[in-house]
C-alpha cells in the first residue's frame, strides 16, 4: 500500500493553511496514497508566548475540512494536530483526529506527553506547552483495511513505552505529526523515529513541520516514512510538500517472524 506524510511550513493563518494542506492531500491522492497525515499544528502555528485564539472543537472548520478532504479523495486521512476547545478550561487539547475514506471520524487522539522544555543552551528558546495545554490520557489507535494505526504526536516519541503499548494492540502504522525544534531535530529526530520503528517492528509515519514560522520560531522538517526494519523509504527535502512510499505488509511480517522481539520480552506488559 502507498503512504504519504505531508511536510509543510505553518504560520498564524487558519485560511492559509488549510488551502495549502488541502492542496498537498489532493496531491498525494492523486499519487495513488491511500493513508495520508499531516504534520502537527497544520492548521495554526502560533508564535511562542501567545495565547491560543484559534481553538475549535470536533465539528469546527478544520476537522470539518479533513472530512471533506478525505471522503473527496477517497483516503485514511490524519489531521496532524490542531488545538481543540475543552468545556469549562481555559487551556486546550493538542488533538489528532484520524478520519475514514467515508468521511467519518475514526479516532481522536490527544497528546499525551507536553513539551516543556528550556532548549536556551542549545541555541534555541524554552517552551512551556502544559501552560495553554492539557495533557490526554488515552492511548489511542484506529483500524483500516491495511491494519492497525497508532496515533502519537511529537514529543511523544521520546516516551517508547506508548508505542510498545500500541504495537502490543497489533499496530502495523504509527504516526508521529510533529512541530519538531531545530536544535533537537537535527540530532534527535531521525533517530527516534527509526528506534521506534527497529524495536516496534512497524511502519513509522512522521510529517513534520519546517522553517522559519512567525515569531521566528524554527523547526527542523526532514518529514519521512520508515519501514519496520529501520530504513527510511522517503524523506522530505527542506520545503513544504508530500513524500511518499509504498509500504510492503508481508515484508513487515517477514521481519517480524525472522525477528520475534515482540514475542521474546520478558518484562513490562501493559
Amino acid at each position: 500500500m502507498r503512504v504519504a506524510v505531508v511536510q509543510m511550513s505553518s504560520v498564524d493563518d487558519v485560511g492559509a493553511n488549510l488551502a495549502s494542506a488541502s492542496k498537498w492531500v489532493a496531491q498525494a491522492a492523486d499519487q495513488g496514497a491511500e493513508l495520508i497525515a499531516l504534520p502537527e499544528n497544520f492548521a495554526f502555528l502560533r508564535r511562542e508566548g501567545m495565547p491560543v485564539p484559534c481553538a475549535q472543537t470536533l465539528d469546527g472548520e478544520i476537522v470539518g475540512a479533513l472530512r471533506e478532504w478525505a471522503r473527496r479523495h477517497r483516503v485514511w486521512l490524519i489531521g496532524g494536530s490542531f488545538h481543540e476547545a475543552v468545556p469549562d478550561e481555559p487551556r486546550v487539547a493538542n488533538t489528532s483526529v484520524a478520519v475514514a475514506p467515508s468521511g467519518e471520524i475514526a479516532a481522536v487522539y490527544r497528546k499525551i506527553h507536553l513539551f516543556d522544555v528550556d532548549l536556551t543552551a542549545h541555541g534555541g528558546q524554552a517552551y512551556r506547552e502544559s501552560e495553554r495545554v492539557v495533557p490526554g490520557t488515552q492511548l489511542t489507535w484506529f483500524e483500516t483495511p491495511f491494519g492497525v494505526v497508532g496515533m502519537s504526536i511529537c514529543y511523544d516519541v521520546r516516551f517508547p513505552e506508548l508505542y510498545r503499548a500500541l504495537a502490543e494492540r497489533n499496530a502495523r502504522f504509527l504516526c508521529v505529526p510533529a512541530a519538531f525544534a531545530r536544535e533537537t531535530g537535527r540530532d534527535h529526530w531521525e533517530v527516534l523515529l527509526r528506534a521506534r520503528a527497529i524495536e516496534n517492528q512497524c511502519f513509522v509515519l512522521a510529517p513534520a513541520q519546517c522553517g522559519e514560522h512567525p515569531g521566528g520560531r524554527l523547526t527542523y522538517g526532514r518529514s519521512m516514512i520508515v519501514d519496520p526494519w529501520g530504513l527510511v523509504l522517503a524523506r522530505a527535502a527542506d520545503r513544504p510538500g508530500p513524500v511518499l512510499a509504498d509500504c510492503f505488509l508481508e515484508e513487515q511480517d517477514r521481519i517480524r517472524a525472522a525477528l520475534p522481539v515482540l514475542q521474546h520480552r520478558r518484562l513490562g506488559h501493559s
